[in-house]
């Protein structure tokens, strides 16, 4: 009887409170995160760093659109002079796979100074990657670079978390790819509030203290 009476529990939860909680968690996130992001390279405010969030790159046959513009978008505030050093945060949890590198790489063949770009290799979330800006690499501002639904999320993270952020919009993809990011994006947000005030999480990793130069 007992497991029936906690099995009605979490299955009224499940139908009534946790689309509320849905709803409630992506409006704040919007709400908060209003104007701070930015499509426009001259309307964006110049930042001494730019964090690019890492997706994965793809093939030359099947690239990852997401991978290729926002790297573009941050070669273009580099280019522009709205930052002077770029974190690529990204994740690199297997030999083969290395998230952070491959960005750095696509940056240098747009002209971004290998000198000026630096690498997060345990971004494993958004979550980890806006933790570990400050605590690991003691950035208390920057703008983040990635597509609006992504940095509207990291942006909301970094606010939580005591970071001065805004963002620049990268290039996104349309039809199916858009319809199934925004699906995804509003269980990520809910997740993001459950991270910062119900679990209390922390990132997976953190390890030594690291500047930029």
């Amino acid at each position: 009887m007992k497991i029936w009476t906690l099995l009605k529990i979490f299955l009224s939860f499940l139908c009534l409170e946790l689309p509320v909680f849905i709803f409630m968690s992506n409006l704040w996130v919007n709400f908060s995160v209003r104007d701070l992001c930015f499509d426009s390279l001259e309307e964006v405010p110049p930042r001494e760093v730019g964090l690019i969030l890492g997706t994965m790159k793809g093939s030359d046959k099947y690239p990852n659109y997401y991978f290729k513009y926002r790297v573009e978008a941050a070669a273009e505030l580099y280019h522009a002079g709205k930052i002077k050093k770029i974190l690529a945060s990204g994740d690199n949890s297997r030999k083969d796979y290395n998230e952070p590198q491959d960005m750095k790489d696509a940056l240098i063949k747009l002209g971004v100074p290998d000198s000026v770009i630096y690498l997060d290799y345990a971004g494993f979330r958004t979550f980890d990657s806006m933790y570990r800006a400050k605590a690991i690499f003691g950035l208390c501002s920057f703008t983040v670079i990635s597509q609006e639904f992504h940095n509207e999320r990291a942006i909301f993270i970094a606010n939580q978390l005591g970071i001065d952020a805004i963002g620049y919009n990268a290039k996104n993809l349309g039809g199916s790819y858009n319809r199934w990011m925004i699906f995804r994006e509003s269980i990520a947000r809910t997740a993001a509030v459950g991270d910062l005030y119900v679990w209390f999480k922390k990132p997976y990793f953190l390890g030594k203290r690291e500047y930029l130069d």
